[in-house]
């Protein structure tokens, strides 16, 4: 029987051993303590309270995740529905609006009398009509960027730092000023595909019941083998007819197949042995650090709840430093419980230090013209001497991508969904 290592348990690391372990000899390491990479559920007790918080994925859809439905599916995983509305909050100016509903839009009622304010309104209008019409047509410069977009078409500034810019980086877990190099082809068929530049008929989202790490759990159950956590791994090294994997502490074992499925930089970190194409492909996509915060403190959403949406984006005045967004788990995952939980993305300086419950740092792939061409460059370096390379960072960086990407590669060996 083939022997193949799978490096990481991520989602994508998960599909791998969950489809390939029914017809080969799978062995999965995990250099961390749990297993599901950003699923991450934590389970805290407040107030006498029980309950189970994701602080990395949190939702997915029924138009744009077919794949991690199809999994979940096959487990028997139910899903909860969930509300995907987003705010914006500017500390400097006090600006702020929901744009979930009308009453929501106008929380902040001297927006009604602004007119700074309904332009902003048409602005959004003629965004999503010319981003529409771009790819209806196909009529996207393959060089131009979101920001390039965005001067073309005499967007203000106000447009810009106020709505697509922030809404871009909460999504991507980037800055502003990132948000404005993305390649403009990839982040219209995003919006499109997703219905972001509808303002009706979007896609229902969902969460997890109980917390999205009970996929997680599901697929551990049906594994033959326990997953090995904290491992330490040394090296990767290819030979003619397979793959040697030392551990830091020297020990080493002899694989037909390696499925790394972890960050690009860590893959390459592991490879003793890349090749000049391997090493342009993966240093092209590079990761970004995200610092996570749990925690009870309401001042990182807006001043009026009326404002308070699912993801809430906090501008103070700096495009340059990584996504200032607070997730209200109240509302995401719809918890029963007086006191509001949020989950916030590199404002740790600004939370009560009281009322935070658990800190994390996570990892996002920044997706930028160099990094989609290294996409579209993957077929040079996967499936080749015996190793595949799987992960979100292959195509849009969320959960179904992470899904697809292992399925790219179990498919080589006859196992699908």
């Amino acid at each position: 029987m083939k022997k193949i290592a799978i490096i990481g348990s991520g989602i994508s690391g998960l599909t791998c051993a969950h489809l390939l372990d029914k017809k080969y000899d799978v062995v999965v390491f995990e250099k961390n303590q749990y297993v599901g990479g950003h699923t991450a559920t934590v389970d805290i007790t407040h107030n006498n309270q029980e309950l189970a918080i994701d602080t990395g994925f949190i939702v997915f859809n029924d138009r744009t995740y077919p794949n991690f439905n199809k999994l979940l599916s096959a487990l028997g995983i139910e899903r909860q529905e969930t509300e995907m509305s987003f705010s914006v909050h500017n500390r400097g100016s006090g600006f702020e609006y929901n744009g979930h509903g009308i009453n929501s839009l106008f929380a902040q009622r001297s927006n009604i009398f602004s007119f700074k304010f309904w332009r902003l309104i048409g602005e959004i209008v003629k965004f999503n009509q010319i981003c529409k019409d771009a790819y209806k047509t196909n009529q996207i410069d393959a060089k131009s960027t979101l920001g390039d977009f965005l001067q073309q078409h005499r967007f203000s500034d106000f447009f810009s730092e106020h709505y697509i810019l922030p809404m871009g980086a909460a999504i991507w877990s980037t800055s502003l000023q990132d948000m404005k190099k993305f390649e403009l082809n990839f982040f219209i068929q995003f919006f499109y595909n997703h219905g972001l530049l509808n303002i009706v008929d979007r896609p229902q989202w969902y969460v997890v019941p109980g917390g999205s790490r009970s996929y997680v759990s599901k697929i551990i159950e049906q594994l033959n083998k326990p997953i090995l956590l904290n491992s330490e791994l040394g090296q990767v090294t290819r030979h003619d007819d397979g793959v040697t994997i030392e551990m830091k502490n020297g020990e080493q074992q002899h694989f037909d197949e390696v499925i790394f499925a972890c960050h690009s930089d860590q893959a390459l970190a592991l490879l003793s042995d890349a090749s000049e194409e391997e090493i342009n492909v993966l240093q092209s996509i590079p990761y970004s650090r995200n610092e996570v915060i749990l925690h009870t403190d309401i001042q990182l959403l807006p001043k009026r709840k009326l404002a308070w949406a699912s993801w809430n984006y906090m501008l103070d005045g700096n495009a340059t430093r990584p996504a200032c967004v607070t997730y209200n788990m109240n509302i995401l995952q719809g918890l029963d419980s007086p006191t509001t939980f949020c989950v916030t993305l590199n404002q740790s300086n600004e939370i009560d230090p009281s009322k935070i419950i658990q800190s994390f740092v996570y990892h996002h792939p920044v997706l930028n013209s160099d990094s989609v061409a290294a996409q579209k460059r993957r077929s040079l370096i996967c499936g080749k001497n015996h190793t595949h390379f799987v992960g979100a960072y292959w195509y849009n960086g969320f959960h179904e991508d992470g899904v697809n990407s292992a399925l790219d590669v179990t498919r080589r060996f006859g196992a699908n969904l």
